[in-house]
């Protein structure tokens, strides 16, 4: 009988233990910050400008494991007609460079959306290390990021930069002025402070 027991005991202990290790699910919310930073290149790039881009329209999912990073996912979809160049602080060029960015850059019409999907987590120096590939312009390519995770009450704010090569994923550089001599330099900066809240 005490077998019995014992076994009934341990059958209602393994769903609680299932989930309190089980991952969390968190949704980003809008106050997070998704930017990309360009820089300048070509003859005349000391006359262009470096510029930071802002994601409008996004959404996201977080599965977290605070005690099982490996079963901690992340996925991130930017809705590529809703970035927008914040600098220069001149509306009307801000205005054209969007434009250009849209439609000469990214070709948002062909390709809506940029994807982020984690395919390891695993701690590193006190944060993580997250292997993820980067969808972008019809391209897929796998990269790494250092990420921190901290929580601001019931808020999850995950941080992160990277760098990737436009033409990496197809993508020709911006040129513009006489003879394309003002240019943005290939490589783009990322830089990612997720917010997300639990459902």
């Amino acid at each position: 009988m005490s077998r019995i027991v014992a076994l009934l005991l341990l059958g209602g202990a393994l769903p609680l233990a299932a989930q309190a290790t089980a991952p969390r699910v968190y949704h980003l919310t809008p106050d997070s910050r998704l930017e990309v930073e360009t820089g300048k290149a070509g003859l005349l790039g000391f006359a262009g400008h470096s510029h930071v881009i802002r994601a409008t329209r996004f959404s996201g999912t977080v599965h977290y494991a605070a005690q099982d990073p490996a079963a901690t996912t992340l996925t991130l979809t930017i809705l590529t007609d809703g970035l927008e160049v914040l600098t220069p602080p001149d509306t009307a060029e801000i205005r054209k460079v969007t434009a250009a960015m849209r439609d000469e850059v990214l070709h948002v019409a062909q390709y809506p959306e940029i994807h982020f999907t984690s395919t390891r987590v695993k701690p590193a120096g006190g944060g993580y290390e997250v292997t993820a590939t980067l969808t972008m312009h019809g391209t897929t390519r796998e990269l790494t990021v250092p990420v921190t995770v901290e929580f601001k009450g019931d808020t999850l704010v995950a941080r992160g930069r990277f760098s990737v090569k436009q033409t990496d994923y197809g993508i020709r550089p911006f040129r513009g002025g006489p003879a394309g001599t003002v240019r943005v330099a290939d490589e783009v900066k990322f830089r990612v402070e997720a917010r997300a809240l639990p459902e």
